[in-house]
């Protein structure tokens, strides 16, 4: 295998090595001096969950919804026991949710982004007489990397107790840019 090895003025060595594969392969660099992407900033945390049963609201009430099933989880952030995203990676997280409910309700209900066991962020409030509603929710939040996690609530507040199921409801985010 072919390498150009650089060496720094003062310490540091950069290796660039062509893979041990047939074929061409070309390494393209900006025309702008700068610094480029490390793994980190391209390839974070990114989960998505779903919840496996119905919840039931209380009106009046804000209750964590109970997200305890994973389409994926890449860094094995997200806890399905505890239905929480906790990032290892600091930065910028694209966070989104809804709920969507399983029957006609009355009144509203609306879901919101707790950060740290407090309220963060508000989706839309929806309020309808029939099936199906759903209030959704999307947020760029920074997150430490170290304490700092994210829940999904939901509250309804109408004259009726909504049944919530995982039909159209979810949780999901994505590293956007690493601090």
């Amino acid at each position: 295998m072919a390498s150009i090895k650089l060496q720094g003025d003062t310490s540091g060595e950069l290796t660039i090595s062509a893979p041990a594969v047939a074929g061409t392969n070309t390494l393209t660099l900006p025309a702008s001096t700068g610094t480029l992407a490390t793994t980190a900033d391209v390839t974070g945390p990114a989960f998505a969950a779903t919840m496996s049963a119905i919840v039931t609201l209380t009106a009046a009430t804000w209750i964590k919804l109970t997200f305890n099933t994973e389409a994926f989880d890449t860094n094995s952030n997200f806890d399905t026991g505890t239905y929480r995203f906790t990032p290892t990676v600091e930065g910028y997280y694209q966070i989104n949710g809804s709920l969507s409910a399983a029957g006609a309700t009355t009144g509203y209900f609306l879901v919101a982004i707790y950060k740290n066991g407090s309220a963060f962020k508000y989706g839309s409030n929806f309020s309808s007489g029939t099936a199906g509603p759903n209030s959704t929710i999307n947020a760029l939040i920074y997150m430490n990397g170290t304490s700092d996690y994210l829940e999904l609530y939901a509250n309804h507040a109408g004259g009726t107790t909504s049944g919530s199921g995982n039909l159209g409801s979810n949780f999901d985010g994505h590293l956007a840019r690493a601090a």
